[in-house]
């Protein structure tokens, strides 16, 4: 990619996000240290070639890709935060992972111990199974998308980025992109990215922590793709005696050319490398944290470390080009091996970098044939010395950083003496080093210098599929047998070629008197070793490790318990933050010892608790118990209690909230209890007659009876001047239903004007009332006035008096 650093730095991309130190640079895309000055967050912001800018399709599979990405929520998943377009900077918002990756720990370390090279990998493959979970492949699985933060925490990054860089109009359909190193068989010849491809890369990872180095390398990254579509990876052992037959036998598995033979996703590699794990007992040990290494000084590698990297480096790093089969005498030119070019001419298998002369003394033989083993160190050196080191110029690094998709490898040239200390190799001589005849050291040899990939970041690149046909093609043509852990004996630029089987072929080793000696010594070392077995067995053996499966899902948690030969049982409990399905903790705890095929109880989270459907109409203790059984405290309000008219009193209505409301643990639910039927007011039949009162009463659910009559001036006789209860009273429905019905008993008084006193008596004793004559009335005379007047209401008995003339 070139170099935008000046022009970046300082930027403010979409007004929001401040681009402030180059972190890393590669051939598609560089990555600042940056800063959200929305949320003042420190971010790691991710800035693509300027070529995307202008691909539509590239852009709008950068968006799908972010977006998927950013739904992956996991601890071990470098989390996106947010992706966008400024003008030419298609740009990715990530967090910032303080630390290095695991590129700068083999760089520093090496070769790793099993139990680190286990302990990275299972957060690795933690992420990729929260990937496949949700749909989305890698594509991309390498040592430098796993970074390393603080406290040795393991993350992945760059999920989905290869898939939008190949959806780009800039890259030729015909073009296979990726990281040589680590495409699986089936992406170099179909293209096809599955869960299983992502498998096998990180099966190389794998391989590559427990060795140092690949399984495979070259001058060309053809030469490297040809391989992994052509040969087996080999068990790490192979290179590095005393990796345990399990891992090796997992490392196989994961790598196998036929997808359908591998692990089926992240999850099941897992299972599988857990299960090895607590077989092995291997100790659980924190990662440490690498130092990264800065984009802009100078890189000053040990001789030995830069052997692994450029081993690593799929370049054939620091191998002659033009060997030599003996040492001629001083001042003389040093004659070409059979078979290969004249000197100034290209060899035909130097596909990768141009080889450079490097002036000066030669420190040290070189091999006699065209391969890309490093040569021995110098006299007088050792393999392990820091003095010992390959310095290679800034720029020279800016430049191989540089290439991306499409590029070729490009040369580093120096004229300074290159003094190198190469690792020894797993397929050497007797000594750790190739077979190797002597060069003057007066003589120029022509050597190839790696570029800043061989002993740095591994990017992703690009090959042309047509090339990789040729390779394939030439290969077939003149194939060659398979033997030892690589079967395939590679030149430089990765075709096979015929071993050696000339006159100079070395002759069998004839049989050693101690043979015998040798034979018994190897019979009693066994015999040793299951001894040591059976006291392994009687002390620690019987006994196993309970997994750490906190985090993992249920099926892949039961699962892991028994690859540690351990029988699950499975509880649920409610949790506020981890959701349903997922294991909140194991009894015992993660790391316990216990015995092969102990019990061991696997806790998962069945979610926060939710409010429980209760029948309406059940008693109230049952209610409370269903409530306590979701983790949940019932409570009880009288002045939430209801009437209802079909649920008996004190049994449950409802509960409230309603039933499915999703609650943290303990929050109070309230039952709400039926007061019964709802009381009913004693209809209004003042005014009515007594029959009319009687009816409206009875029609309302009450039994009506009669009171004892009273007077009342306002109500005539016969209609009804109250009840009791009186009207409108609430009764409960569970009370007396009886209404007293008070009836008036009063008459009105008729009027009598006119009338004789006869009549007049005559007509008030009808009523009930008896006539008085007034003072000065006639007997025989007529009515002309009375009191109370005609109309009033008096009770029976009483007297109406009456004037007559």
């Amino acid at each position: 990619m070139e170099d935008k650093g000046p022009s970046l730095i300082g930027a403010l991309l979409e007004q929001r996000y401040r681009v402030d130190a180059p972190l890393a640079r590669g051939g598609m895309s560089a990555v600042y240290r940056g800063l959200d000055t929305r949320l003042d967050r420190p971010v790691a912001i991710k800035v693509m070639d300027s070529r995307f800018a202008d691909d539509k399709t590239f852009v709008e599979r950068f968006e799908r890709e972010a977006r998927s990405a950013a739904k992956i929520h996991h601890p071990n998943v470098v989390a996106v935060h947010d992706q966008g377009l400024d003008g030419e900077h298609v740009y990715l918002v990530m967090e910032l992972v303080s630390g290095g990756t695991l590129r700068d720990l083999l760089n520093e370390r090496g070769t790793l111990p099993t139990p680190l090279a286990v302990a990275i990998m299972e957060p690795v493959l933690s992420a990729l199974s929260a990937a496949h979970r949700a749909g989305l492949i890698h594509r991309d699985v390498k040592p430098e998308n796993v970074l390393i933060g603080p406290g040795g925490i393991v993350k992945v990054a760059d999920f989905g980025l290869v898939r939008a860089v190949a959806s780009a109009g800039t890259t030729k359909s015909s073009v296979i992109l990726g990281t040589v190193s680590y495409l699986s068989p089936e992406q170099v010849t179909t293209g096809a990215a599955t869960s299983r491809g992502d498998v096998y890369s990180a099966g190389i990872v794998l391989y590559e922590t427990l060795t140092g180095m690949p399984p495979y390398y070259g001058d060309s990254a053809l030469s490297v793709a040809y391989r992994h579509v052509n040969d087996d990876v080999p068990p790490p052992s192979a290179s590095v005696p005393g990796i345990p037959p399990m891992l090796d036998e997992l490392v196989v598995r994961a790598t196998r050319r036929d997808p359908a033979t591998r692990p089926e996703d992240g999850a099941a590699f897992l299972v599988e490398l857990q299960r090895v794990r607590a077989a092995l007992s291997l100790p659980r040990m924190r990662v440490p944290v690498p130092a990264p290494v800065s984009v802009d000084e100078t890189m000053a590698v040990s001789g030995a470390s830069v052997a692994a990297a450029s081993h690593a480096s799929h370049a054939g790093s620091l191998a002659p080009s033009t060997p030599a089969p003996s040492t001629p005498a001083p001042g003389t030119p040093v004659p070409a091996a059979p078979g290969t070019p004249a000197p100034g001419t290209p060899a035909p298998w130097a596909s990768g970098p141009v080889p450079v002369a490097a002036s000066g003394p030669v420190q040290g033989p070189v091999p006699a044939s065209g391969g890309s083993i490093p040569p021995s160190p110098p006299p007088g050196t050792d393999p392990e010395d820091p003095e010992t080191t390959v310095k290679v110029p800034l720029a020279a690094m800016s430049d191989a950083l540089a290439k991306g998709p499409g590029d070729e490898d490009e040369t580093v040239r120096t004229d300074a003496t290159i003094h190198t200390a190469p690792p020894r190799h797993p397929h050497s001589g007797p000594t750790g080093f190739p077979q190797q005849q002597p060069v003057p050291h007066s003589a120029t040899v022509v050597r190839q210098v790696p570029g800043f990939s061989a002993m740095g970041p591994q990017g992703t690149r690009a090959m042309l599929r047509s090339d990789l046909e040729k390779v394939i093609d030439s290969a077939t043509a003149n194939p060659a047998p398979r033997t030892g852990a690589h079967p395939v004996p590679y030149a430089t630029g990765g075709v096979p070629v015929q071993p050696n089987t000339g006159p100079q072929a070395a002759a069998p080793r004839p049989a050693s008197p101690t043979r015998r000696l040798v034979v018994l010594g190897i019979v009693g070392v066994l015999l040793l070793g299951l001894l040591g077995t059976g006291v392994w067995w009687f002390s620690s053996g019987r006994y196993t490790e309970v997994p750490a499966l906190a985090g993992q899902e249920q099926a892949v948690a039961a699962e892991a318990a028994r690859s540690a030969n351990l029988t699950p049982r499975v509880t649920n409990q409610r949790d506020n933050k981890i959701e349903a399905g997922v294991v909140i903790s194991t009894q015992p705890a993660a790391g316990t010892e216990a015995l092969r095929g102990d019990e061991v109880t696997i806790v998962v989270s069945a979610g926060k608790p939710v409010v429980p459907d209760v029948r309406a109409g059940v008693a109230k203790e049952d209610a409370e118990k269903a409530v306590r059984t979701e983790q949940l405290q019932p409570r009880f309000d009288d002045g939430k209690n209801v009437y209802d008219d079909t649920v008996a009193k004190g049994k449950v209505v409802k509960l409230d909230p309603p039933a499915g409301t999703s609650l943290d643990i303990a929050s109070p639910v309230f039952v709400v209890l039926s007061k019964g039927p709802a009381p009913k007011p004693v209809p209004d039949v003042k005014g009515r007659t007594r029959d009319e009162a009687f009816q409206v009463l009875s029609q309302a659910g009450f039994e009506p009876f009669d009171g004892p009559a009273e007077f009342s001036p306002d109500v005539e006789g016969g209609r009804v001047i109250r009840t009791t209860p009186g009207a409108n009273t609430q009764v409960e429905a569970e009370g007396s239903k009886r209404v007293s019905v008070v009836v008036s008993s009063a008459v009105t008084v008729p009027d009598l004007t006119g009338r004789t006193v006869p009549e007049a008596q005559a007509l008030l004793g009808q009523s009930g009332l008896v006539m008085d004559l007034g003072p000065f009335s006639n007997p025989s005379g007529r009515v002309f006035n009375q009191s109370p007047g005609a109309g009033s209401k008096l009770q029976r008995g009483d007297k109406v008096t009456a004037w007559l003339f």
